[in-house]
Order: C-alpha cells, then structure tokens, then sequence
C-alpha cells in the first residue's frame, strides 16, 4: 500500500512504430501506441521490453510524472514489493493519480503496478524518484501487486489479517520484471516489502490509544523463499531497515 491515485494521459508520438522505451538507464525504440483517454489498462497495447521474452509492459504515465524528480540509473540498488490493498486496478490508478504534495504537485505511486492476471502497467518511469516508500524513494523502483490486502479497514484492529493469495500469473509477471530490471541496473542488489523498510505506527480508527503498523504490505500470501530463489536478488535485513 502507498504512502499516502483521475486525471488525462500524457500526449504519445505520431508515429506509433518507434516509440521511446520509458525507465531504462538508456532510451531504447520499442513498439506501442497512443493510449485512449479513458481507456482502461487492459485495452493498453502492450510493448516488448529488452532483454524480455514473456512480459509485457503497458505505459500509462501518471499526469504529474514529469514534475517528478529525475535520477541517474546508477543510484538504483532497492526494489520495494508493496501490494495495492485496493480491489482492482481502476481504483490504484485512483489513487495514484491524487495530488498529495502541494509543493511539486505530485501524488503517491509505485513505478510498476502488477494485476491479478499478470497484466503489467507503467505509471512512473524508472529514472523518476516515485512516492512509494517512507526515505527509500530515491533508491528504489516500487512495485505494487493488486490485492485486497486489508480494504477497506486499514486501520481497524479487527481488520488486520491479509487473507487474498497472489496469483500465479502475478508472480510469474514479477520475476520477468525482476530479470528485466537486474539487466538494466548493474547496481540492482536488495529486494524489500514495503513492511520491512517502514515501520511507523500510526492510532487504530477503533481503538485510538492502540497503535498498529503503517504498513503490513505485502504480507503473508507473499512467496518470499520463490521471489527470492528466482530473482538472485538479497532480500534486505530487518535490523537494517529505519
């Protein structure tokens, strides 16, 4: 879940065969097109990234990305596993597409949001510090998997079991992404939930002088030992977390 998502699309070039490829260390030419203002992601046509034989990726840029700021690939070392808590798609684009910070007009969102069926979708490019994790931003790539999590009693204390398993077809998405940003980012070394780097507490909405965690994402239905296994990333200490 975000720290803190309606808004137009971004404007694609005419020419629909060569397209700017959003997020690598340098600009590679892929196919895509124009999204429709509206549309929703699954009517996104999909891109072939680098390196990539089984992922697709749609690029929906958030409206504010932009006026995110801009960083060198070689200070991604961190990717965050956070999930949605949120029922669908649609909402998370909601949600991310919310203006949260008056300052530089921007919102909270991770780069990669990941749906139950494995569809891939692009919000912010990777070379922009995205909002998504509590003093790990300008480091790390934020990936977030749609599932319920525990919508919409976040901060009920009666309500802080997270039960929806992960799909297959999720986890099978996020390893190819994990392979394709491992070849990107030479400096790509830790994986992290987004529970271990932010432990904050913050009062429960039913008990008030009861404190519960931030931040639970993504839980226990997560498949650590695989993700691990798979992606020959480390996963982060606890003891390092702040």
């Amino acid at each position: 879940m975000l720290d803190a998502f309606a808004g137009g699309m971004r404007k694609r070039p005419r020419d629909r065969r060569k397209s700017l490829f959003w997020g690598a260390g340098r600009l590679k030419r892929v196919p895509t097109t124009k999204p429709r203002r509206g549309n929703l992601p699954g009517a996104l046509t999909r891109a072939k990234l680098p390196h990539m034989t089984d992922l697709a990726i749609h690029d929906w840029p958030l409206p504010y990305e932009e006026r995110l700021t801009e960083r060198l690939p070689s200070v991604i070392d961190l990717v965050v596993i956070h999930c949605t808590e949120l029922p669908d798609m649609a909402m998370a684009r909601e949600y991310g597409e919310r203006i949260h910070h008056k300052d530089s007009q921007t919102g909270n969102s991770g780069h990669y949001y990941i749906d139950r069926d494995g569809r891939t979708l692009r919000f912010v490019g990777d070379l922009r510090v995205a909002n998504h994790t509590f003093r790990y931003n300008p480091r790390s790539i934020g990936i977030e998997l749609v599932n319920l999590g525990r919508y919409p009693n976040w901060n009920d204390t009666r309500h802080q079991t997270m039960t929806e398993p992960y799909t297959a077809a999720q986890i099978e998405s996020l390893l190819a992404l994990l392979k394709q940003l491992r070849n990107t980012y030479p400096n790509l070394r830790w994986i992290a939930g987004h529970d271990v780097l932010d432990q904050r507490k913050e009062a429960s909405s039913d008990k008030p002088d009861l404190l519960l965690p931030r931040r639970l994402d993504p839980g226990p239905m997560f498949p650590w030992n695989e993700v691990i296994a798979a992606s020959g990333l480390q996963r982060w200490p606890e003891t390092e977390a702040q």
